[in-house]
C-alpha cells in the first residue's frame, strides 16, 4: 500500500541529502582532502583499525579504489598500514595521531551541524528523529 506522504517525503529526502552533501563538501574543501579521503578518516575514526576489505565494504568502493585513497592518506601521514596479528594475509589500516586530530576536528563540525539541525526540534521530536534515522539506516 503506498504511503500517503510518499511523494513529499521523497522530495524532502532529496532536499536534505543535497543540503547535507553541500555542507560536507564545503567543510572538506578547506582541508586539502577529498570527500572520499575524509570519509576514510571518518570511518577509521569511528572504528579504529579495519582490514582494507572491511573498510572498502563500509565505503561502498572496491579495494582497488580504496588502495589509491589509502596510499595518498599514508603519504600525507594521516593513515598507516600494519600487519593483522590474527590474520597474516590481511593488512589493517588505522589513523595516525595526525589523522586522529583531523577526525576529531571534523567530528566536532558534525556535532555542531547536528546541534543546528535539531535546534528547532523539541526534545520529543529530536528523540523521534533519532529513532526514525536508526530504523532507516538499519533497513537501508
Amino acid at each position: 500500500m503506498p504511503h500517503e506522504h510518499g511523494p513529499e517525503l521523497a522530495q524532502l529526502i532529496v532536499e536534505f541529502y543535497e543540503k547535507l552533501s553541500s555542507w560536507e563538501h564545503g567543510v572538506v574543501r578547506g582541508t586539502g582532502l577529498t570527500p572520499t579521503q575524509m570519509h576514510v578518516i571518518e570511518i577509521l575514526g569511528a572504528h579504529q583499525a579495519l582490514r582494507m576489505k572491511e573498510l572498502s565494504q563500509r565505503m561502498g568502493v572496491t579495494t582497488g579504489t580504496l588502495t589509491v585513497v589509502a596510499d595518498k592518506l599514508e603519504q600525507r601521514g594521516l593513515l598507516r598500514r600494519r600487519p593483522n596479528d590474527t590474520d597474516r594475509r590481511s593488512i589493517l589500516v588505522e589513523l595516525t595521531e595526525e589523522g586522529r586530530k583531523r577526525f576529531l576536528e571534523h567530528d566536532k563540525l558534525h556535532a555542531d551541524l547536528t546541534r543546528d539541525i535539531i535546534a528547532d526540534l523539541s526534545p520529543e521530536e529530536s528523540a523521534c528523529f533519532a529513532t526514525c534515522l536508526r530504523k532507516v539506516n538499519k533497513s537501508f
